[in-house]
């Protein structure tokens, strides 16, 4: 499994606009890709302006296979629904998940 994990810098005024647009705009899209296990949405209590979305891949290939056109399409809507919500990437990140026998 592969773990993507992205970081994004809000107001926290917009926290929760994000969050419910990240919902129903980048889910479904990614909901149809091939390997797309699932996602998380992380806050921090002591960072109000920070959201970390925690995303699993069955495999790296079945991720970086998703067409560019698909990825800019979805990211062109969000962006026009948070057009007065400022919102900046800040981290992306890769991550493999090892499991390892305790016998």
């Amino acid at each position: 499994m592969v773990v993507e994990l992205l970081k994004f810098k809000v107001s926290p005024e917009s926290r929760n606009i994000f969050i419910q647009l990240d919902h129903e705009i980048w889910t479904p899209a990614l909901e149809q890709c091939s390997g797309f296990l699932g996602k998380e949405v992380w806050i921090s209590p002591n960072s109000p302006q920070e959201i970390t979305l925690v995303i699993r891949w069955e495999t790296r290939q079945q991720w970086k296979r998703i067409p560019q056109e698909i990825l800019e399409e979805t990211e062109q809507k969000f962006a026009q629904q948070m057009k007065n919500h400022c919102y900046e990437m800040i981290e992306a990140r890769e991550y493999q998940i090892r499991k390892f026998s305790t016998s």
